[in-house]
């Protein structure tokens, strides 16, 4: 009779944070002539690899690191640098010298769970239109970037995200196909000091950098702070929901063509 016997658990949890479905494991190690008294749990990746069997499943994402992106961006109108990971906390450092879509943008971190590092200088003394969309298009090519070839995404995300008396949807394809409908409108023309016809060009310019289709609706509202914003926190939980990793396809491409890249 061994003196020490291992007894591990696997828990499924399918749609757990960033990565959609993961095993978590917690190995129980067990002391004793009898193995009838249980020492310690234990979670490390170390000693989950040094007792584990060489044939079990690990997620590639988790054995390659976090998917990360970044773009720096330089025009005669804005110099932006852009960085996303995707399999992060929400985490955020987010100076774009506009204070309504700093907060957006930490919205937008914050309920993916994708973390987010941008600073943008933009000439901003003319007005906010081109560091607002360029922007959407660093982030967007930032999560382009980070998802590379696309393999084992989720592809496809939806979210419904109330806030008060506004009730925003988004449905989105990580297709490589961009296009945006965008059915919101808004009663006053500014938010702070930026023109809410901006937050538009945002999201077109995201979707099209990202290489997404994305469906925003606002299926309901009165207050224009409360609107964007559940737009903004709507696309973050339909990412955050499409770039989980399918642990059952996790080096597939989600396509019958076999690729998610260029037009289809």
């Amino acid at each position: 009779m061994p003196d020490r016997c291992f007894v591990v658990i696997y828990i499924h949890f399918p749609l757990h944070e960033s990565l959609g479905p993961r095993l978590y494991r917690r190995i129980s190690v067990w002391e004793g002539p009898d193995a009838t008294s249980r020492k310690t749990n234990v979670d490390t990746d170390w000693q989950w690899r040094q007792l584990s069997d060489k044939n079990c499943a690990i997620n590639p994402k988790e054995e390659e690191g976090m998917r990360t992106g970044t773009v720096e961006r330089r025009t005669n109108e804005t110099d932006i640098i852009a960085t996303v990971h995707l399999d992060g906390t929400g985490e955020y450092s987010v100076d774009t010298g506009i204070g309504f879509l700093d907060h957006m943008l930490e919205q937008l971190s914050r309920h993916s769970l994708m973390d987010l590092e941008i600073k943008a200088k933009g000439d901003l003394h003319i007005d906010f239109h081109h560091t607002t969309e360029d922007t959407g298009i660093a982030i967007g090519q930032a999560v382009a970037d980070a998802l590379g070839e696309r393999r084992g995404i989720q592809r496809y995300g939806l979210a419904v995200v109330p806030m008060d008396e506004a009730c925003t949807r988004v449905a989105l394809d990580i297709s490589s196909r961009p296009y945006l409908v965008w059915k919101v409108n808004f009663t006053k023309p500014k938010l702070g000091e930026i023109d809410t016809e901006l937050f538009k060009e945002w999201f077109h310019a995201f979707a099209h950098a990202a290489g997404i289709t994305l469906h925003v609706e606002n299926l309901y509202g009165e207050n224009n702070h409360h609107i964007v914003e559940s737009c903004f926190k709507a696309l973050a939980r339909a990412l955050k929901a499409a770039v989980a990793i399918d642990l059952s396809k996790s080096d597939a491409v989600p396509s019958t063509k076999g690729t998610l890249g260029g037009s289809l």
